[in-house]
C-alpha cells in the first residue's frame, strides 16, 4: 500500500504521517510499514542539528499509525479515528538516523469493544531500534 492508500485510511497529514508504504497486512492481525528517514524531516531542526536524532516517542508514533491501519481496515472500524489509551513496555535500543529505513512490525493482540492491543517493534536493518506494547481506542472523534 502506498502513501495514497495510507491517506485513505489514517488521517495524519504532513509533518505528522509517519508512514511511507505498507509492506504487509493482515486484516485486524499484522502490519509491516516502512519509514524512510530523510534529512529533511522538520523535528531535525531541533532534535538535534548537530546530530540529529528521530526522537523515540516519533518511532512509537509510526507503530502505532501501522497498528491503525491494520485495525482501520476493519468495517467497524473504517473511517474511525484510533485515540492512545496506554504504552508499556517501551524500550529504545538503537539510534535512528537520517538515511535509516525503519522497518515497523505491529501483531495486533486483541480488540476488545473498540480497545486495541498489539505489540510493535520498530528495526532499522537487522538491528531493533525501539519495542513497545500498545493501546488505543477506536472511536468516532477526539
Amino acid at each position: 500500500m502506498e502513501n495514497k492508500g495510507i491517506r485513505k485510511i489514517l488521517p495524519h497529514r504532513y509533518p505528522f504521517l509517519l508512514v511511507d508504504r505498507i509492506i504487509e497486512i493482515e486484516e485486524g492481525k499484522k502490519a509491516v510499514g516502512i519509514k524512510n528517514v530523510t534529512a529533511n524531516e522538520p523535528f531535525f531542526q531541533g532534535h538535534f542539528p548537530d546530530n540529529p536524532i528521530m526522537p523515540g516517542v516519533l518511532i512509537v508514533e509510526a507503530l502505532a499509525q501501522v497498528a491503525g491501519i491494520a485495525v482501520m481496515n476493519i468495517e467497524e472500524f473504517k473511517g474511525k479515528l484510533g485515540l492512545f489509551t496506554g504504552i508499556d513496555k517501551c524500550r529504545f535500543k538503537k539510534v535512528v538516523r537520517p538515511g535509516d529505513q525503519l522497518v515497523l512490525e505491529v501483531l495486533i493482540d486483541s480488540i476488545k469493544m473498540g480497545l486495541v492491543k498489539a505489540k510493535g517493534v520498530a528495526k532499522v536493518g537487522d538491528e531493533v531500534a525501539a519495542t513497545a506494547e500498545l493501546m488505543f481506542i477506536m472511536t468516532e472523534e477526539g
